[in-house]
């Protein structure tokens, strides 16, 4: 679909009688609009689309009616619904009463767009655009981050069902993409072995016939990746992503030795941030935890403002595995509210979040003062009785001094690093 550019910001006068005889004590969407204006044009959207072809719709207002939809957490078809039948949405739309709306599958189109152009981020930047405009925004206050867990549209699969799902969806895929290739060597008995869908299986209990049940599919995995691979095979068939995928959980659940199939045992197997839970989304991680939550999917980072007299507005998103530790994440928030010109002068975070490198390099290079509380000292000084533990030193940063518990002056202060960790080491005479 080609892109038409639409004017935007005018309203039909018939929309704004009706709206204001509708909703005489105002509205969230309607004082949104009356207040703030259009967020969006269609320019910035333009490269998303094609030059030629049936002209699309509005991306501004499709990018209205996503956040929208977020709010009200409606599906895609409710929320096509609230276009055609509400006025308050039309208001917010500047769309005259009698217009039709639009199918909802075009909303997931336009998801596909911004994910495939790599413009996630466009609509959040363009919001923060008009808040700080708005003086709702501003750098240098105060800001705090901290996660949420997203699960994974996958079932969740043990080791074994992996494997059995792994071969069923890559050989669905070539049966798909080269049928004449696969018929013409694939074993007769794995049509009646992979023919059903992985929950149709009664899959063996007792755990030697699962391990051997597991070992004949991972035989007839590695003579499935043998022919593609092999010279006589097309080249490209290498290149599919479910093969690619395939090739990744054979390696990470079996082994070969000395020619025989063998099922990694459960001390041979990759750590979960590695392990591939699902051919469906490879990059989803099990399990994860977040005090009494564990769950096969994803972490969201969000980063909010706090001060007392502005509204509290969203300005970073991160989504990581949900492995990922969330220290890793904290340099790359302030990262991208540096390039957004929204750093706080405090950033509020949970001790995952913090680290003495951190709390250091923040305020050196964009001067934040991190506000967590910090790990426990784990020392052996502070598990045993009579010793002296960190906690009981005093450090004068600015002067490079450390006094310890008896009243002693250090004489040597020095920076050093180790293992890529930033380390100062402190002597007393």
């Amino acid at each position: 679909m080609s892109l038409k550019l639409q004017a935007i910001g005018t309203i039909p006068q018939q929309t704004v009688k009706v709206a204001e005889a509708a909703f005489p004590n105002g509205n969230t969407y309607i004082t949104m609009r009356d207040e703030l204006g259009v967020f969006f044009s269609d320019e910035p959207f333009a490269e998303l689309f094609s030059s030629c072809g049936q002209p699309a719709l509005s991306p501004w207002r499709l990018a209205l009616v996503t956040i929208m939809q977020f709010a009200e957490n409606l599906t895609d078809r409710q929320a096509a619904d609230a276009v055609r039948g509400r006025i308050d949405w039309k208001y917010a739309l500047g769309l005259e009463l009698t217009d039709p709306g639009f199918n909802y599958s075009v909303l997931s189109d336009f998801r596909d767009r911004l994910l495939e152009g790599s413009s996630e981020q466009l609509i959040l930047e363009k919001m923060l655009s008009r808040f700080t405009e708005k003086g709702l925004l501003k750098a240098r206050g105060k800001q705090r981050t901290d996660s949420t867990h997203i699960l994974a549209a996958i079932r969740t699969l043990n080791r074994l069902e992996l494997t059995a799902e792994t071969i069923i969806h890559t050989l669905n895929v070539l049966a798909t993409v080269a049928p004449d290739w696969l018929k013409e060597w694939v074993p007769s008995e794995w049509y009646k072995r992979y023919e059903k869908n992985l929950n149709e299986y009664r899959l063996p209990q007792e755990k030697r016939e699962r391990t051997l049940f597991a070992e004949m599919i991972g035989g007839d995995g590695y003579l499935l990746l043998n022919m593609i691979y092999s010279e006589s095979a097309p080249e490209w068939l290498r290149f599919i992503p479910a093969v690619e995928t395939m090739r990744q959980i054979w390696l990470q659940q079996y082994y070969l030795e000395e020619g025989v199939v063998n099922w990694r045992t459960k001390g041979n197997i990759p750590p979960p941030a590695v392990m591939i839970s699902s051919p469906h989304d490879v990059d989803v991680r099990f399990c994860s935890n977040k005090r009494d939550k564990t769950w096969e999917g994803y972490k969201v980072h969000l980063t909010e403002t706090c001060d007392a007299d502005i509204p509290n507005l969203i300005t970073s998103v991160q989504t990581t595995a949900s492995t990922a530790s969330d220290s890793s994440v904290t340099e790359k928030v302030h990262d991208e509210l540096a390039q957004r010109e929204l750093v706080p002068s405090e950033h509020l975070l949970d001790t995952t979040y913090g680290s003495v490198d951190l709390l250091l390099e923040s305020h050196r290079e964009y001067d934040i003062q991190l506000i967590c509380p910090m790990r426990p000292d784990n020392s052996w000084q502070s598990r045993t009785e009579g010793c002296y533990d960190i906690s009981q030193f005093t450090i004068d940063w600015e002067n490079q001094k450390v006094l310890c518990p008896q009243g002693k002056v250090s004489v040597y202060w020095k920076e050093t690093k180790r293992s890529g960790e930033a380390r100062i080491g402190a002597k007393f005479d």
